[in-house]
This record gives structure tokens, sequence and C-alpha cells, in this order.
């Protein structure tokens, strides 16, 4: 397996301030998948977030799973929110299902003190009150009064799991904004990061330019050889990246 340094603060702060869909925009032209973490919404707007993530897989309860599953302060989810600080971002693969919790108040509270970077899941999470007071970004498919034991429980801490149905690999890049939250994978973050970059200042050529023609905006968009004429004209740049 290829060990890769771990990303640093500074790019995720980058990361941060790039629109979750510029960089689902990013990881298209580069061929790979578009990660969006399918049923993730944010618990309340306003809030920005980007960390590593440490990851949890939460699996069906059955009778004879009690007996192997560590006890205490060792079952995996405590575990997991041992790993989590400031750059880190705990996601959790929930399996999709929205009506269980995979936690809530006392729970997070370590979360909170620990002052993780932010909360992912494609399951439900409960106390929605006490987690909005938490202040950490949080971003689940439901909220829900139930409890999880009886249905499910935390088993895996740090493999690659799934979460909405894209895969998440410790040490991802996981960024949200109002409209969701995005896997950028560590191996592909510096070549996104300058994708988005260049999409963005491409983009803005194109609105301002509709502004002044008031045309159709399929005359620049999607990209096109107009398009890289206009950019080329407006700023002076060739084209850097293989932006569409």
């Amino acid at each position: 397996m290829t060990t890769r340094e771990p990303i640093s603060d500074e790019t995720l702060e980058i990361l941060r301030s790039i629109p979750t869909q510029t960089l689902i925009d990013g990881l298209w032209v580069m061929g790979w998948p578009m990660s969006y973490i399918e049923g993730a919404k944010p618990l309340q707007r306003g809030q920005s977030m980007a960390g590593r993530a440490v990851t949890l897989r939460f699996v069906p309860h059955r009778p004879d799973l009690a007996q192997d599953k560590p006890k205490g302060d060792q079952s995996a989810e405590y575990v997991a929110y041992e790993l989590c600080g400031p750059g880190e971002v705990l996601v959790i693969d929930a399996m999709g299902w929205t009506y269980s919790s995979i936690g809530g108040d006392i729970k997070f509270m370590r979360l909170h003190q620990r002052d993780v970077g932010g909360l992912v899941t494609d399951g439900a999470v409960r106390d929605s009150n006490s987690l909005i007071e938490y202040g950490f970004p949080v971003y689940s498919a439901a909220t829900t009064a139930k409890q999880g034991p009886a249905e499910f429980w935390p088993w895996q801490v740090n493999d690659a799991i799934q979460c909405g149905g894209v895969l998440v690999r410790p040490g991802d890049a996981i960024v949200g904004d109002d409209d969701g939250a995005v896997v950028v994978p560590q191996a592909a973050v510096d070549q996104v990061i300058a994708i988005a970059h260049e999409r963005e200042e491409v983009e803005a050529v194109i609105k301002a330019q509709l502004e002044v023609e008031r045309c159709s905006p399929g005359k620049y968009y999607p990209f096109n050889d107009l398009t890289w004429k206009l950019f080329e004209e407006k700023t002076g740049k060739s084209r850097q990246q293989q932006v569409r």
C-alpha cells in the first residue's frame, strides 16, 4: 500500500474555501468518480468543514456479535473519537439506515471536547438541539428519536468504508458547505485544487461576459473553444489544466 504524507492543515484551509460543487467538477475533469455523499445534509446552514477522514463502520446487530464486540471505552466508536481533533472529520458508514441513531448528546459530547472538525454520516443522529449547541459541523441523512444499539453497532475503525454510496479511505479530505459533503481522495487533492481554482476563474469570466452580451449561457458553457478564446482575451492567460 502506498504511504502518503497526511493532508496538511494549510491544504485543508484551501479546500474549505472552495465550493463543494467546484470540487466535484474538478474530480469529474480528472475522470474520478464524483464523490458527493448522498443524503448527508447539514444539520444547520452557514457552516463550512474540511478535515482528514477518520472512518467508522456500523454493522447490523446480531446476538453472537455481542460476544465479540469490545466493551466500554474500547468500543469502536470511542476508539474513533480519540483519533479526532480539529483537523479530522469523523465519517460513519451507517449503511444508509436513516431511522436509527449512530449517537447523540452524551456520546458526541466527547467530539465537542476534542474540538472535532466535523461529523458526516449516511445514517441518523439524535439530540439534534444539543449537537447544534456543540457547534461542530454535522452532516447526516436524518434526525431521529430512536436509539441505535438494538439494530446496529459500531464495529470497525479506520478502514475503507462507504458513506452515502461513496468510497472513503482514512486520510481523505472531507469538505462540506451548505450544498453537502464531498470526499476529495488524498491522492488527488493537489490536482483537484489546481483545477478548481482555474474553473472558478474561467466561470467568473463567463459570468461577466454574459452580463455584457445577455446571451444564452450555452455560448460559453459548458467550456468550449469560444470559452478559452474569451478567457485568454480577458486574462492574458493560457489554459493550464484539463478543465472542461
